[in-house]
């Protein structure tokens, strides 16, 4: 299913004070509008609509020779003006015999959104009518007056919006021409038609200009990700180990002891899981394995802590100039059973390797009762790793 995006650059912004409307405004060398625009272009959307004021032939005439926007008019209030993008961009798709079939509608005032969150949105598409991202509130919310305050507002399940939201486009065209107009934004008529709109993690950075000092923000934030941009060295590492079982009560997987009828038997502590994923950050460095950094041979390492050998990798990565972007491990075995530890071990690791949880990957399967590990023989434990030189 092809998507097209719908930019919405028909308002004033009279809150980012005097001047131009805020989506013509300069912003690190070019306007507002044009790194919106080029946001969508570069997650490779080719087809855009954009809807503008329809007074403003200075803005239609500075967009007239790029061929891959559709140029259309705004109205007196957001929502008519995504209906007029809606059916500019269904008549265009029809008059080309285009397949399209999904859309983001963007605020023009959101320069930094990521291809990353693009992406995100597009995707979950795949599994429902809507999706957009939001924040979860983490602040206290207070009611006030007069410069005062006068209460406090539960949080509990208030999210902040964002855009690009994402429709399927006959849903969201169906449920446009039936609405009566007034909404805050496409969420709002997506839901009073009865479309479930799934909540899609958005991000700090994906921030909306509204006031003279979202400028400043925007362009600290567009600075740090053209300096991540340009020819970053991406390293991919591949880690695999073996441990088999011997006596013991209990076994060491990705930093947690979990109670076992048995234990894994190695030179260290035969934490299969940390050594696949250690050999993994060895080898996107290109710095051979664990044994060569820590020989079995040498009687210091017997019976060692397996976070060594993490830690290690971890620091040789940044005195190498890396950061670890992000590991994934998989544990295969029949027992024990590894989900319901897999969110401590997500936290174990993070801490050595000093990343956050959210870019560690510890998930388990099985070889459906083949092999050795499907004999419950031992444990086998596949990681990757990537790192980013900057």
């Amino acid at each position: 299913m092809k998507t097209a995006a719908l930019i919405v650059a028909a308002g004033r912004g009279t809150r980012a004070g005097v001047g131009l409307p805020k989506q013509w405004r300069p912003l690190r060398g070019k306007r507002v509008i044009d790194w919106t625009i080029n946001a969508f272009r570069d997650a490779g959307i080719g087809t855009i609509v954009l809807v503008l004021l329809a007074e403003d032939r200075e803005a239609w005439d500075s967009f007239a020779d790029q061929s891959d926007l559709i140029l259309t008019a705004g109205g007196p209030e957001r929502a008519i003006s995504v209906q007029n993008g809606l059916s500019t961009l269904r008549d265009h798709a029809e008059h080309q015999r285009l397949p399209i079939s999904k859309v983001l509608i963007h605020d023009a005032a959101r320069p930094c959104t990521s291809q990353a969150l693009i992406a995100a949105v597009i995707a979950a598409l795949d599994h429902g009518p809507a999706a957009a991202p939001a924040l979860a509130v983490t602040d206290a919310l207070w009611t006030g007056a007069k410069g005062m305050v006068t209460g406090t507002q539960d949080r509990s399940g208030l999210f902040a919006a964002q855009t690009p939201q994402g429709f399927r486009l006959d849903a969201i065209l169906q449920a446009h021409a039936r609405h009566p107009g007034g909404a805050a934004d496409d969420v709002e008529v997506a839901r009073e038609a009865g479309l479930e709109v799934a909540i899609i993690a958005g991000e700090p950075d994906n921030i909306k200009i509204t006031r003279p000092e979202d400028f400043a923000r925007a362009a600290k934030i567009l600075e740090t990700e053209d300096k991540m941009s340009i020819s970053p060295d991406i390293r991919l590492g591949n880690g695999y180990d073996v441990h088999r079982f011997g006596p013991g009560d209990s076994v060491i997987l990705c930093g947690v002891e979990i109670p076992h009828d048995r234990s894994l038997q190695g030179h260290s502590d035969a934490d299969v899981g940390m050594h696949a994923v250690t050999d993994a950050i060895y080898g996107a460095l290109a710095q051979g394995d664990i044994g060569q950094h820590f020989p079995p041979s040498d009687p210091q390492w017997k019976g060692a802590a397996s976070e060594i050998f993490l830690r290690h990798a971890a620091e040789l990565a940044r005195e190498m100039g890396f950061q670890i972007s992000n590991v994934d491990c998989t544990l295969v075995c029949e027992y024990p059973k590894i989900g319901p530890r897999a969110e401590k071990m997500r936290s174990v690791m993070a801490e050595i390797l000093g990343i956050d949880p959210t870019r560690v990957s510890i998930k388990a399967t099985t070889s459906e009762r083949l092999g050795f590990t499907g004999r419950s023989e031992g444990i086998a434990a596949l990681a990757t790793a990537a790192l980013v030189k900057p």
